[in-house]
């Protein structure tokens, strides 16, 4: 079987860096698993690429990479993380979500801590949340989880930290077992600022502390559809049958992304009531619905749904 050799490094560099020329995808594929010899090459001809062909560039790479699983343009997307544009570099950290690197802890911790850009630390926060997933599944090394805790940790009790920035850091860090973290979420439930408390309710679920189970309950009452639909996700994280019934009433309420989430919590916890209900929505008049409950029920590993 043939194989379609990649383009000569400098032929794509010529191409992006070309300005008054379109963006061709198929060129786009000799970015792709860079050399530390060719990492060179791409840092010194970015320098000299116009700051709008620079935004359109890594816009282009995250779709190609989304699209494309075999494509691997995280080399770029490190280099991108020093862009003097917070565009760029917030796009940057985008890309490089899938990857459990642990090389990034570093530069992300310190894009949080320092960067100029709200919406750059923002995005640090939320991709440090994947390494915080691993550190809590014991799935990273333990001398990389004080770093993380650290620079998660120390935005939550910044005052001059803006609500966008301490929101995702809470989320991020939601999953660690720590009294600093339960405390965090607690404070933050009863902020008068809704947003954090939407994040705090969702960073109950990430918590996957049954603790949290009454304040969700009452929330699944609220009259805020957002509050309603995170109430839900995190009643599905944490799992317990105790919120099913609750659940249930919520397949009918007005909210479509509502009615969806309390589905697709269902799913995930199971029982006897959760799985009778799950069957009943298959024949909704909603197509959307019977769609999350055949969703849910695959999730619970049902395979007869006719009954």
């Amino acid at each position: 079987m043939e194989t379609t050799a990649l383009p000569p490094i400098e032929a794509v560099l010529k191409h992006i860096a070309n300005s008054s020329g379109p963006l061709r995808s198929s060129k786009f594929t000799g970015l792709s698993s860079l050399g530390s010899g060719e990492v060179g090459k791409f840092e010194k001809a970015w320098a000299g690429i116009e700051l709008r062909r620079r935004r359109q560039i890594i816009n282009r790479l995250v779709e190609l990479a989304e699209d494309d699983a075999q494509l691997d343009f995280d080399s770029v997307f490190k280099s991108c993380l020093k862009d003097t544009d917070e565009e760029v570099r917030s796009k940057a950290i985008e890309g490089l979500w899938e990857s459990e690197d642990t090389s990034l802890i570093g530069p992300l911790s310190s894009l949080l801590e320092q960067d100029a850009s709200k919406k750059v630390q923002a995005a640090a926060a939320t991709a440090l949340g994947k390494f915080v997933m691993l550190a809590e599944l014991e799935k990273l090394r333990s001398s990389y989880k004080p770093r993380i805790e650290s620079a998660l940790l120390s935005v939550l009790g910044d005052e001059n930290r803006s609500v966008e920035v301490k929101r995702r850091a809470l989320e991020a860090v939601a999953p660690l077992s720590l009294p600093e973290v339960k405390k965090a979420i607690a404070e933050a439930y009863q902020s008068r600022n809704p947003k954090i408390k939407v994040s705090a309710i969702y960073a109950m679920g990430k918590n996957c502390d049954s603790s949290w189970l009454n304040d969700l309950l009452g929330e699944l009452s609220n009259a805020s559809a957002e509050i309603r639909y995170e109430a839900c996700g995190a009643c599905g994280e944490i799992g317990d049958e105790d919120a099913v019934p609750y659940l249930i009433e919520l397949v009918g309420d007005r909210d479509t992304e509502v009615r969806l989430a309390a589905v697709r919590a269902l799913g995930k916890i199971g029982g006897a009531e959760a799985e009778r209900c799950l069957k009943q929505l298959l024949v909704n008049t909603s197509e959307l619905i019977q769609q999350a409950a055949e969703e849910a029920l695959d999730e619970l590993g049902f395979e007869e749904w006719l009954f």
